[in-house]
């Protein structure tokens, strides 16, 4: 093959990729539902597996474990081949390993940790791809719309989860059901992904049927040098691991949390043997689908008229946002004991501040970065987010939980003030993520008028120096800013 460029022409019905959006929007919605749907009926597995806080906690290390050491293989093979036969391949994994968990017998409890780790593996190839896909498929507004109607099911889907397996559990008596279920919907899922949804040239969108593709390709190592040295990413992707931390910790233990809150209150007798009362996973459900789709929406809609007036409008929000969720996890954590009423007000008006930033730091990436790049730095940032985010701090919430617990006398209330106290760190983790997108809108204009300039190729090494000083001269002032879809 020759070095040099191809130009081949590709085009798509505008109904096809509204119909393609609407796959992809059903199989994210899915695929959040397995990530907290074992959160739901935590109480039940434990009983079951006679797993203590800190093994309970360990359950989502392993899943998200296993989800980032695969991510960055499957951003490789998103930017190289196939994209669709990617994604069907993961369905498969994580259905097979969703629907083997459900029969595991107590005296094989580590064979459950496993099977969660194999779904962790499925769930990593739809968050590093999908949104590429979506990115191929429309631009400018169209996209940021799109973006936000795909964010909105992380909230939507997430709450879902807790109310599917505390539902399903309320129904049936029995926890495993609920894993028995979410096959069924999603080989549905994979029947349309084949069947509907296109595999588009990369950066199709922004070359409006005509696309450009290099006949020689960037090497994995020369697209993580680019992407290390592109300051917005980097920034915006440690904003993102404190979202990560905060939504990891709260997701996984909130339910149990609210329960023993209850119990304290004298609402709710203890549970003792299962199936454990399901109401507070319902109720905390409800909460995340509801405040997760106002939150998307707000935060998209004011991200896009923001940026007509201040093109650094996208972290600017995202710093907003996290920095006034900080005081409200807060004070729903210290009121607890006191007024639980309260402080299910302060964690609604966390978890929709929160929402507002799904759909935008998705789009911060899309505009920062060339479009040969995008499956990588989707890998990148989920593996990053994950290792110092939501990887550690489920387990690490139930270890420093488990060990203030062993230093108090064996009371509810004082296993309640554990896990209230081990909670504190995540106000702290979220006011971390909102500085880290205040520096990311310093960075964002020179590294969105870089992308836009060379969406065709990775940059070399002189690229990168110039990119510096050129980046240098536009956060002077010296530079004109370039509108980036």
């Amino acid at each position: 093959m020759e070095d040099g460029e191809i130009s081949c022409s590709w085009s798509l019905p505008r109904w096809r990729a509204y119909v393609a959006a609407a796959v992809l929007c059903y199989i994210n919605l899915l695929n959040y539902m397995n990530w907290f749907i074992i959160a739901g009926v935590l109480l039940d597995i434990q009983k079951v597996f006679h797993i203590s806080d800190s093994n309970a906690g360990l359950l989502q290390t392993v899943f998200i474990g296993c989800l980032l050491l695969s991510a960055p293989v499957f951003g490789y093979l998103g930017d190289r081949h196939s994209r669709k036969a990617t994604l069907s391949f993961g369905i498969l994994l994580w259905s097979g390993a969703g629907l083997s968990g459900s029969f595991i017998s107590p005296q094989y409890s580590w064979l459950f940790f496993l099977s969660r780790g194999a779904v962790g593996t499925g769930t990593a190839s739809y968050s590093t791809i999908a949104p590429t896909v979506l990115a191929d498929l429309f631009v400018k507004d169209q996209r940021t719309r799109v973006l936000a109607i795909f964010y909105i099911f992380i909230p939507v889907g997430s709450g879902l989860g807790y109310v599917l397996g505390s539902a399903v559990t309320k129904l049936t008596g029995s926890w495993r059901w609920a894993l028995r279920i979410m096959p069924c919907l999603e080989a549905v899922a994979l029947i349309l992904l084949i069947l509907l949804v296109p595999d588009p040239p990369r950066g199709a969108a922004e070359k409006q049927g005509e696309v450009s593709v290099q006949a020689l390709r960037s090497s994995w190592c020369e697209d993580i040098r680019y992407l290390g040295r592109n300051w917005s990413f980097v920034w915006s992707t440690l904003g993102v691991t404190a979202m990560a931390f905060v939504t990891g910790a709260l997701g996984f233990w909130a339910p149990k949390f609210l329960f023993e809150a209850r119990v304290v209150h004298g609402l709710q007798l203890p549970c003792f043997q299962e199936p454990c009362s399901s109401w507070d996973s319902l109720i905390f459900g409800a909460l995340t689908v509801v405040t997760g789709i106002i939150g998307v929406i707000l935060g998209a809609e004011a991200a896009r008229r923001y940026k007509k007036v201040n093109p650094r409008a996208e972290p600017l929000i995202c710093a907003s946002s996290l920095l006034a969720t900080a005081p409200c996890l807060y004070l729903a954590l210290i009121l607890a004991p006191t007024t639980l009423v309260a402080s299910y007000v302060f964690l609604a008006l966390g978890e929709l501040l929160l929402s507002c930033n799904w759909a935008v730091v998705a789009d911060i990436l899309l505009s920062v970065v060339v479009p040969r790049c995008r499956g990588t730095a989707e890998a990148l940032q989920i593996t990053v987010g994950h290792i110092l985010g939501d990887a550690g701090s489920p387990y690490l919430t139930g270890l420093i939980s488990s060990a203030l617990r062993a230093r108090r006398p064996d009371s509810y209330l004082q296993h309640f003030l554990s896990l209230q106290q081990s909670f504190l760190c995540c106000a702290f983790a979220i006011v971390l993520g909102g500085g880290c997108f205040l520096l990311t809108a310093l960075h964002l204009e020179g590294d969105q008028a870089w992308a836009q300039q060379h969406g065709t190729g990775t940059l070399d090494s002189k690229d990168v120096d110039s990119k510096d000083r050129e980046s240098q001269g536009l956060l002077s002032g010296t530079s004109a800013s370039t509108e980036v879809s």
